[in-house]
């Protein structure tokens, strides 16, 4: 089961945290990447990959900022955490079924390039009652190759 930016169900509106302006965020962001993961850390190694591939088009449309795949057709709004200069925190949170993935990427632009930290938690509600009856989680290494949309190089 793939839960790297899965395909994603349904978006949710977030409103930015006090403090943090989606024009703190570096204009070389927004584009498209092709983005390597691989498994650092699980506490369940059958629901997570070992590594993946995927593409990234980040997006902004007024002060909302979007993650999609023009792959898998995986579509989110994303929350933005914190901006300091070139080191950019932001996360998402998908619900499906009784579950809710919540990823918290870290990511430090360098050159055309960005490397950093994905974690997830995957949380399982009952059906019956909806308590909490597991959470598994995970922390991916990330890399990221710009693709298209401006340079984070200086010309």
């Amino acid at each position: 089961m793939m839960l790297l930016f899965c395909p994603l169900v349904f978006a949710e509106e977030y409103t930015l945290q006090a403090g943090v302006s989606v024009n703190d965020v570096p204009k070389a962001f927004f584009g498209s990447w092709r983005v390597k993961a691989k498994l650092d850390d699980t506490n369940s190694y059958g629901t997570f990959k070992p590594q993946s591939i995927d593409f990234w088009t980040l997006s902004r449309v007024g002060d909302k900022i979007t993650l999609s795949n023009p792959f898998s057709g995986a579509n989110a709004e994303v929350s933005l955490k914190s901006v300091e200069g070139n080191v950019i925190v932001f996360s998402k949170k998908a619900p499906y079924d009784n579950k809710m993935l919540t990823d918290t990427i870290t990511i430090r632009l360098s050159d055309n390039t960005f490397t950093g930290i994905n974690t997830l938690s995957l949380e399982s509600f009952s059906l019956v009652d909806n308590h909490l009856m597991k959470t598994e989680t995970a922390r991916y290494t990330i890399s990221g190759e710009k693709i298209s949309g401006e340079s984070v190089l200086k010309e």
